[in-house]
């Protein structure tokens, strides 16, 4: 039952705990990918220097994880570094943030709260805009910042764990289709994209079972595809079809309005989604280690 362990121990603390206040590895890691991004991403061949940035980033890591992991017993180290990755109790933290005021009609302090959550901008936002923007993030990071993490811990334990959390990040800071990141960020992308790929459907079929599956499923089936990330598209299209609600459409991103794909089917997402969203996350979580600890004990 080492794998369950594992994961009882990195749920519970993460519940307990939240994230660190300080000193949080994630945030060195992230001034760390800032410095060397500014040194690398620069004059030629900017594909190569991504691919020699990720490498120097990800890989020592991952290196020391495995070899923590020889030395302390495996379960705890694969624990402790659940834990660091997880972010499940900062996300419904965040999510409510934004809930409370615009449920209170107070605008401009959600509008400010879900910036916290998005790259689009937020300013202009109005009260369904901002609850969809905030219900869109919450189920979206409940693949990266949950699922995914609990998926590579099983997989392949605190290497596994620590492997999916930066590739994830560097995604998130260098994954851009821009000028800037277009050639340098490439390789990050579709590295977290191959990461993701079995994650994300696992987490997209978890809210589709525990909510409004019929149409959770044919949400994913027809809308997913049109999504511009061919991940985050099936985990939103089912989690806002297992929700009853509807998602995707106009967002601004530096000045300029994208037309997305709508998401889900029903009402227009409003402030009282985004618990809701929240609730469907939490499930899907017990429903995960119940499937792996009855697994793990069927293969003992």
């Amino acid at each position: 039952m080492t794998i369950t362990l594992s994961l009882l121990l990195g749920i519970i603390a993460d519940r307990l705990f939240g994230e660190l206040p300080r000193w949080h590895p994630l945030v060195g890691f992230g001034h760390c990918a800032q410095w060397l991004e500014q040194r690398l991403n620069l004059g030629n061949k900017r594909h190569l220097r991504g691919i020699l940035g990720w490498c120097l980033l990800v890989l020592p890591p991952t290196l020391i994880a495995a070899g923590l992991s020889k030395i302390f017993p495996g379960w705890v180290v694969a624990g402790m570094a659940l834990y660091l990755a997880l972010g499940a109790r900062a996300l419904q933290e965040h999510g409510m943030a934004v809930a409370v005021p615009l449920a209170q009609g107070d605008l401009a302090t959600a509008r400010h709260r879900v910036s916290y959550l998005v790259s689009r901008e937020t300013e202009d936002m109005d009260e369904e805009a901002i609850a969809r923007a905030t219900v869109e993030s919450v189920l979206e990071n409940g693949n990266d910042a949950i699922f995914g993490a609990i998926f590579w811990c099983v997989v392949a334990g605190a290497p596994g764990v620590i492997l999916f959390r930066l590739a994830n990040t560097l995604d998130a800071m260098w994954g851009y289709r821009n000028e800037r990141f277009n050639h340098f960020g490439w390789a990050a992308a579709r590295i977290d994209d191959v990461l993701n790929f079995i994650p994300a459907r696992l987490t997209a079929l978890s809210y589709a079972i525990l909510g409004q599956t019929r149409v959770a499923l044919r949400s994913w089936h027809h809308q997913a595809p049109l999504w511009s990330s061919p991940n985050a598209g099936p985990v939103m299209a089912a989690g806002a079809g297992s929700l009853g609600v509807r998602l995707g459409g106009a967002a601004t991103y530096e000045g300029e309005v994208e037309q997305r794909p709508t998401l889900g089917a029903g009402a227009a997402a409003s402030a009282e989604d985004i618990p809701r969203a929240s609730i469907l996350i939490l499930r899907s979580m017990l429903l995960w280690v119940v499937v792996i600890s009855v697994v793990e004990s069927l293969s003992l």
